[in-house]
């Protein structure tokens, strides 16, 4: 009976352990923060609140349509034309500017019936849209509109928290596309969620390019180095100032630290460690961000500007990425656009590009997506009031 009990207690404690290294085993520091919920108050568009917008010297803001519903992402088309996703319409608007004065007179949807469309791009005289979980390619027809549509794979992870996929062609030929994290906070159960997943597309197979990216929406290809750069989202309900907002250099296999770090590898003391290591250990193979920036901004899109002759001067190499706003904050944050300074290929600072969107605890705007033309003219979609603005130099 006695050799019994001993052996059940033995196998108890064996079947606990191997819990406990699957599972992770639970911090023994005691951490605290607070979470405030706190959002700021919405205000109705007026063409006046144009005049409460700041840009640079040299720069001016203007309205280039307005009446759009919730656009999200941009992307310019090959014969001036811009598209718009609309996730929460979902559809794809088509917007022309007739007579070249950056205003857009005529807008059409080419694309309906894509429910929770989000990331786009072109390539080949094809438009490729995705959503959480599809990604679709449509003929791109002379005047701008599409034609047959081929459905590539739809089996991307579930969206969760984080539905927002984005997505481009590299240097190299090959298409990425982002995958924010299931949750806020949590160990992932599919392999591809917070991650940047790399697709070849000959076969439409995707491998996993780079790994611990939380919610990396806006990634852009540096122009002159043709390195892959992205503006990470940092965590949320873990204080007013902390965990950064991160850009990050994406390099092939490399893991940014998510869930168990962020910023410069400073390591989530309220996480667990992860199984068969300690948090500190497995934080010692991870990548740490180039430029941390204020917590709870929430970074949409990530744009660089081009090295053609309409940039301007100073220009070239630096990115601009759009800052949509907090949300879990005592004091609101966010809701403008910062202009990514970068010195020798490299993220060194952040300077104001576009704001006065937020007046105190009301806002009038929050910056989604962006695109820049070769002339160097700025597109800015507000997906709070629908409008799209355009800055562009004087």
């Amino acid at each position: 009976m006695c050799r019994q009990l001993l052996l059940t207690g033995t196998l108890l404690l064996l079947s606990l352990h191997g819990a406990f290294a699957q599972r992770g085993i639970p911090p023994k520091e005691v951490t605290t923060t607070t979470h405030t919920t706190k959002y700021a108050e919405h205000l109705d568009f007026l063409p006046e609140m144009v005049k409460l917008l700041k840009v640079p010297d040299g720069w001016n803001v203007s309205v280039a349509a307005s009446g759009l519903g919730k656009p999200r992402m941009l992307y310019l088309g090959p014969n001036g034309e811009l598209y718009i996703t609309r996730r929460d319409a979902g559809d794809v608007l088509l917007l022309k500017d007739t007579n070249g004065d950056n205003k857009f007179e005529e807008v059409s949807t080419v694309v309906a019936e894509f429910k929770g469309v989000h990331g786009i791009t072109i390539k080949d005289g094809w438009l490729y849209l995705c959503n959480n979980n599809e990604l679709r390619r449509y003929k791109l027809n002379s005047d701008g509109t599409v034609g047959v549509k081929e459905m590539l794979f739809k089996d991307m992870p579930s969206a969760g928290q984080h539905p927002n996929r984005t997505m481009d062609f590299g240097p190299d030929g090959m298409l990425y596309i982002s995958i924010g994290t299931l949750c806020n906070d949590c160990k992932e159960s599919d392999k591809e969620a917070a991650t940047l997943v790399q697709v070849d597309p000959v076969t439409w197979k995707r491998t996993i390019y780079a790994s611990g990216l939380r919610n990396m929406i806006g990634f852009d290809f540096h122009p002159q180095t043709k390195e892959l750069w992205g503006a990470d989202n940092g965590g949320d309900a873990k204080g007013d100032n902390w965990p950064p907002e991160e850009i990050n250099q994406i390099v092939k296999g490399k893991n940014y630290g998510y869930p168990f770090a962020y910023g410069k590898k400073e390591v989530d003391e309220s996480r667990e460690d992860p199984a068969g290591n300690s948090k500190k250990e497995w934080v010692k193979n991870t990548e740490g961000s180039v430029l941390e920036l204020q917590a709870h901004m929430a970074p949409i899109a990530f744009e660089f500007f081009g090295t053609g002759s309409g940039t301007p001067a100073g220009y070239t190499g630096d990115a601009l990425v759009c800052w949509h706003g907090s949300w879990n904050r005592d004091k609101p944050v966010g809701f403008k656009v910062q202009r990514i300074n970068f010195e020798n290929g490299v993220a060194v600072s952040a300077d104001d590009f576009l704001t006065g969107f937020l007046q105190g605890k009301t806002r009038f705007g929050r910056p989604a997506g962006a695109a820049i033309t070769d002339a160097g003219v700025v597109y800015i979609s507000d997906d709070a009031n629908g409008v799209l603005y355009c800055v562009k130099p004087n």
